[in-house]
């Protein structure tokens, strides 16, 4: 069996907390990051719209014009930001997401940069946040954002491969499976679930992602505000047999997750499901 993930890795999920003002969500980024790093992880993993507040009336206001590539610093605070806090470090950083705006449209985009400060992968989110639990939560991302159109896998190199999903992301196993089977060791996903969806589903959605691919799956949360959309927290990795490895509270803060590859091993050893689908019965959605 080859070795998906190649080496240890330590994984940090940094729960902040957000403002009205961009460059202190920046500047406050920066910091977490650099400590992070200073506590020996490799991978960093900033929040769901970690430079802005969350929700369809800041969106506009907050996106940012990521192309032509590289972007100027004042087309896009953001991207030099988190170019510079993964130069800085040394380490590989999962910018959370960012409103980007490309023409007349705006996504909810995550950026990855890799330890010298290039950018690898850029994902926009796929599945958009549209829902309305009566008497208790509406909201629908499409009234101001437009969806992605691809499945984001980037290879960390000297470790292997990890996924790249946008909150509501993780609710479609298909998009997890196909990374699983492009060979991806992690999924990723900065989220913002809220006081409703987070303790009915976000714990249980991480471990069934993790559970049905058998991979590492890292959760980041923004900190839990006091008004407006307010973020569910518990930021939480969860290893490939499903058990939580780590987990937040509610306030800002930093989990840490060591990942190997003898535990993806062990787990594929012990239930076999790679090599147990029955392919010629149902498609193989990553084909």
């Amino acid at each position: 069996m080859a070795r998906i993930l190649t080496k240890p890795l330590r994984l940090a999920l940094i729960q902040l907390s957000t403002t009205l003002s961009k460059s202190t969500n920046l500047a406050n980024a920066r910091l977490k990051v650099l400590s992070a790093s200073s506590q020996g992880a490799n991978l960093i993993v900033l929040p769901e719209c970690f430079n802005s507040p969350y929700g369809t009336s800041f969106f506009h206001d907050y996106a940012e014009s990521l192309l032509p590539s590289p972007p100027s610093e004042a087309a896009s605070p953001s991207w030099h930001a988190l170019r510079n806090m993964a130069r800085e470090a040394g380490v590989w950083v999962v910018g959370g997401s960012i409103p980007e705006r490309d023409g007349e449209r705006v996504y909810n985009t995550s950026l990855t940069f890799s330890p010298g400060g290039e950018l690898v992968t850029k994902h926009r989110k796929l599945h958009l946040f549209d829902i309305d639990i009566p008497g208790k939560i509406t909201f629908k991302e499409s009234e101001t954002l437009s969806p992605g159109d691809g499945v984001t896998v980037f290879e960390m190199q000297g470790w292997g491969k990890v996924g790249v999903g946008i909150c509501y992301d993780v609710r479609f196993p298909e998009m997890a499976m196909i990374a699983a089977r492009r060979g991806a060791f992690l999924m990723v996903y900065p989220g913002a679930f809220n006081l409703t969806t987070g303790p009915m589903h976000w714990e249980l959605l991480a471990r069934a992602r993790a559970v049905d691919n058998q991979i590492y799956v890292g959760m980041c949360s923004p900190a839990r505000g006091e008004e407006g959309y307010i973020a569910w927290g518990h930021s939480l990795a969860v290893g490939p047999d499903a058990k939580v490895i780590g987990e937040a509270e509610t306030g800002e803060e930093t989990v840490y997750a060591d990942l190997t590859g003898e535990k993806l091993e062990e787990t594929r050893k012990g239930v076999p499901i790679y090599q147990q689908r029955r392919f010629d019965v149902y498609p193989d959605v990553s084909a």
